[in-house]
């Protein structure tokens, strides 16, 4: 879960004509399977003469296997969401999907020339999106006394953490959020200043 790349627009376009044929490649950033289908689908309503729409998505984390998708609609297998796929993954970006609308202009490309239509188009797109980082972050529970608080308050800012929410009874519960990669150092840290005392309780 380390930090990757997402797209800093909610949409991005690029297009380009290919003997006769125009291809619109569209980006969008789209947390979720849910939202990368929805895409899709906005697409196909926007573009209902296009004779195809194919896709591909890294609907999450680029190491997540399982928010991957991509189709060929329609055009030879292999030929247009597989190389689609292959360009977000390569470029290591995450919440993504990429859209290729063509208007069919009569004359065939081939599977070589669509390959690199396809593909080519989200390389080119993929090089003009500004983009941001994204560290992912978990989130944790730890109840403390009051005479430890603005230490850990430090210590949250010291590692990059967040402090969400703060609840003031007998004792005082954080709810807080960590980068992953800070988690280790984090803990070790709590543990040395509260010798054991203090744990951080994983919410989900």
């Amino acid at each position: 879960m380390d930090a990757y790349d997402i797209p800093a627009e909610q949409l991005f376009s690029f297009s380009e004509e290919i003997k006769k044929s125009r291809f619109i490649t569209l980006l969008a950033h789209t947390d979720g399977v849910a939202a990368a289908r929805a895409f899709v689908q906005q697409v196909k309503s926007e573009h209902p003469t296009a004779r195809h729409h194919c896709w591909a998505w890294v609907a999450g984390s680029p190491a997540d296997s399982q928010q991957l998708g991509f189709s060929d609609d329609g055009e030879p297998s292999g030929t247009a969401g597989k190389p689609m796929l292959a360009q977000l993954m390569g470029n290591d970006i995450g919440e993504i999907t990429a859209v290729v609308v063509r208007y069919y202009g009569g004359i065939q490309l081939g599977t070589g020339g669509l390959v690199k239509a396809y593909g080519g188009g989200v390389q080119q797109a993929l090089k003009l999106l500004p983009r941001l980082q994204k560290v992912p972050m978990l989130t944790f529970m730890l109840t403390c006394d009051y005479a430890q608080l603005s230490e850990i308050e430090r210590m949250i800012a010291r590692f990059h953490g967040q402090l969400q929410h703060s609840e003031f009874l007998q004792y005082v519960s954080l709810t807080l959020a960590l980068p992953h990669a800070q988690v280790a150092g984090f803990t070790q840290n709590l543990t040395d200043f509260s010798r054991g005392g203090l744990h951080l309780v994983p919410l989900k």
